[in-house]
């Protein structure tokens, strides 16, 4: 028996239109219910993996930034923790400036960005869907690496870079090249989300990179909760879509995908379900668990 299942959010669980669909959250409840933990191991911030851990009954422990938190959600605490240190992170953010690259910061509180643009603007319009007390955190300022600088009460998960040119990124991503103790999430893929304006849906699309700490990894947090419980890998599945989420699914007792992944994850999962538009999560935890 799988005691835990840890599942990814984008491009995974939720579907183009950022949600999770009814017969999905039964799913997951009816999981949950008969003893197995489902844990969400995200990209995202805390506030905005938390309102989604609610609406599917997740209510033990949560993943944030890539593995950078791993955070207990009934006493509110981080159990573990990886961030950027601030003079890391304004380094980045130099670069970013004096190349006119747009980027956003994460933080264990909320998103950092001087303007609604790309991811930032997809969690905006996310937002408007949900009451205050579930929403994605962003915080919009004139200056970034003023903010970043005079923050004291705020503690940095990941960088996120983005473009909406894929020969334009790959130049962006040159700059970074010496960097250091630092890991480039290495996307070869471009995002797309769909956001709607009353009947017209309006594609998000861009490509990307996350900048984390070395050894900052989705698997490396549920190795520690892991360890923590009690409990083996083999005694774990996995579900994701993305280069993040490859050694989680590579190392899992049971490590899944999403029809339409990229190869190198497809190439390390022990089985490939339907895509995150057709309730792949659902159908995957009904064929090993439910």
């Amino acid at each position: 028996m799988y005691k835990m299942i840890a599942v990814d959010l984008d491009g995974t669980m939720l579907n183009s239109y950022g949600e999770v669909t009814e017969n999905t959250k039964r799913v997951i409840k009816q999981t949950i219910q008969k003893g197995t933990d489902v844990v969400i191991a995200s990209g995202r911030s805390i506030d905005s993996i938390k309102s989604i851990a609610e609406e599917v009954g997740s209510s033990k422990y949560m993943i944030a930034g890539n593995g950078a938190v791993v955070y207990d959600i009934k006493s509110g605490k981080i159990l573990y923790e990886k961030y950027i240190p601030k003079a890391k992170a304004l380094n980045i953010i130099k670069i970013c400036e004096q190349n006119s690259i747009y980027y956003n910061i994460y933080t264990n509180k909320s998103i950092i960005a001087d303007s609604l643009r790309y991811n930032v603007l997809y969690y905006y319009k996310e937002n408007l869907k949900k009451e205050d007390s579930k929403k994605t955190r962003i915080t919009l300022v004139d200056n970034v690496q003023k903010y970043i600088e005079e923050m004291k009460d705020e503690k940095i998960m990941k960088i996120f870079i983005c473009d909406g040119t894929r020969s334009v990124f790959n130049s962006i991503i040159k700059k970074f090249s010496d960097m250091t103790e630092l890991d480039f999430l290495d996307i070869s893929h471009m995002s797309r989300k769909i956001i709607k304006h009353g009947t017209i849906e309006v594609p998000i699309e861009y490509y990307y990179t996350e900048i984390s700490m070395k050894d900052v990894d989705k698997w490396y947090a549920i190795e520690f909760l892991i360890n923590k419980l009690g409990i083996q890998k083999e005694e774990v599945m996995t579900i994701g879509d993305n280069m993040n989420d490859k050694k989680m699914i590579e190392e899992a007792g049971l490590g899944v995908t999403m029809k339409g992944s990229t190869p190198a994850v497809k190439q390390v999962a022990d089985f490939i379900t339907e895509d995150n538009n057709n309730e792949g999560v659902a159908k995957a935890i009904e064929k090993f668990i439910v």
